[in-house]
C-alpha cells in the first residue's frame, strides 16, 4: 500500500465520477464502470515499459527533480496529455476555438473522434520517431556494459563510434516515408518525423545547459539524469506513449469523459510502478529489464510509424510490450541463478 495507496484512492474517485457520469448519460452506470476499467488496463499494458524506462532515469535524478516529476509531472501526464492535448490537436486541425472543441467533444463525440483520427498519421510520425530515437540511443550507448542479446548489442555498440548514428538512422526512416505514406499525408508526416528528431535533440541540448561542471558525454548524461533535462525528457517520453492510448481509447468508446477517467487511472498506476521500481532497486535485481523495456519501445516506435498507413490493434501493441518485458524478466532470473551457481 505504501507505493500504490494513492493510486487506489485516485482510482476510487475516478470510478465514482465514472459511475455518476454514466448514470446521467445514455451509457449507464455499469457500462461506464466497465469501460473505465478496460481503458485503465489498456493504458497500463501500453505504458509498463514506460515505467521501466522512467525508473532507469529517475534512479539517478536529484531528489528535487524526482519529486517534481512525481507531482507536477502527474498533473501534466493525466490532465495535459490525456485531456488538454487531444482537445488542442482537434481545435487546431478543425480551426475551432477551445470552447467549441470542448462542446463538440461532449455533445458530438463521433465528429471529435473523426477529427482526432484524421491527424493520427502526424501524431504517430512525431511520437514514433521520438521513441525510435530513444531506442536507438540505448542500443548505441557505448557506456552500456550489460548486453541482453550479446552478439547483436555488442556489434551495435561498436557502431556508436560513428557520431550521430542514431540521428542518421532516424532521419533515414523519416525520408523513407516518402515512398510508403499516402501522397496526401507525405508532407505533414515528413515534417512531424523531423520534428520528433529535433525535439529529442533539443531535450538533450537543454540537459547540457543544466549540466554539472564536467566535460563531454558525462556532462550530458549527468544533466539528463539529474535536472531539468531529465524532467523534460521524461515528460516528452510520457507524451509519446500517451498518443496511442488516447487514439486507441476511441476504438472502445466515444465518451471523452470516460476516456479521460480510464486513462488517468492507468497513468497514475504507471507513476506508482515507477516509484516502486526505483525504491525497490528492481532494475538492479533484474538486469535485463531495462533492455526489455527499450526493445518494447523500439517495437512501439515501428508500430506507430506503421500506423501512418494502417491501424495496428492496441491489443497487439500491448502484447508485444508485455512479451519483451516478460522475456527480459525471465532472462534476468536465469542470469541471477547462473551467477549464484
Amino acid at each position: 500500500m505504501k507505493y500504490f495507496g494513492f493510486s487506489y484512492a485516485f482510482s476510487a474517485v475516478c470510478l465514482a465520477l465514472a459511475a455518476w457520469w454514466g448514470s446521467n448519460t445514455a451509457m449507464g452506470l455499469w457500462a461506464a464502470l466497465w469501460i473505465t476499467c478496460v481503458l485503465a488496463i489498456l493504458e497500463i499494458s501500453l505504458s509498463f515499459d514506460n515505467a521501466v524506462v522512467n525508473a532507469g532515469v529517475l534512479k539517478d535524478m536529484s531528489a528535487f527533480w524526482r519529486k517534481l516529476f512525481l507531482t507536477v509531472g502527474i498533473l501534466i501526464a493525466v490532465f495535459g496529455m490525456r485531456l488538454v492535448f487531444p482537445i488542442a490537436i482537434v481545435a487546431v486541425t478543425a480551426d475551432m476555438s477551445t470552447a467549441d472543441t470542448v462542446n463538440m467533444a461532449l455533445k458530438d463525440p463521433q465528429r471529435y473522434a473523426e477529427v482526432l483520427n484524421s491527424v493520427y498519421p502526424v501524431i504517430a510520425a512525431f511520437g514514433g520517431v521520438f521513441l525510435l530515437m530513444v531506442f536507438l540511443n540505448f542500443m548505441f550507448d557505448q557506456n552500456k556494459d550489460i548486453h541482453w542479446l550479446g552478439p547483436l548489442e555488442s556489434r551495435l555498440t561498436r557502431l556508436a563510434k560513428f557520431d550521430a548514428i542514431s540521428v542518421m538512422l532516424a532521419l533515414a526512416v523519416v525520408f523513407s516515408t516518402q515512398w510508403w505514406v499516402p501522397v496526401a499525408d507525405q508532407a505533414r508526416v515528413f515534417v512531424a518525423g523531423v520534428s520528433g528528431v529535433l525535439l529529442y535533440l533539443a531535450v538533450d541540448a537543454l540537459g547540457a545547459l543544466f549540466s554539472d561542471d564536467v566535460e563531454g558525454e558525462a556532462a550530458v548524461a549527468s544533466a539528463k539524469r539529474t535536472g531539468f533535462g531529465a524532467f523534460m525528457y521524461l515528460e516528452v517520453l510520457d507524451a509519446s506513449f500517451s498518443f496511442d492510448g488516447v487514439i486507441g481509447a476511441f476504438a472502445i468508446t466515444r465518451d471523452v469523459v470516460i476516456i479521460m477517467l480510464g486513462l488517468a487511472i492507468g497513468a497514475i498506476f504507471v507513476r506508482s510502478m515507477t516509484i516502486y521500481l526505483v525504491e525497490k532497486g528492481t532494475l538492479s535485481a533484474y538486469v535485463y529489464l531495462e533492455h526489455g523495456a527499450h526493445y518494447a519501445i523500439g517495437a512501439l516506435a515501428i508500430i506507430m510509424l506503421m500506423g501512418t498507413v494502417a491501424h495496428v490493434p492496441e491489443a497487439i501493441t500491448g502484447l508485444i510490450g508485455i512479451g519483451f518485458i516478460a522475456a527480459s524478466v525471465w532472462s534476468s532470473v536465469m542470469h541471477r541463478r547462473k551467477t549464484a551457481a
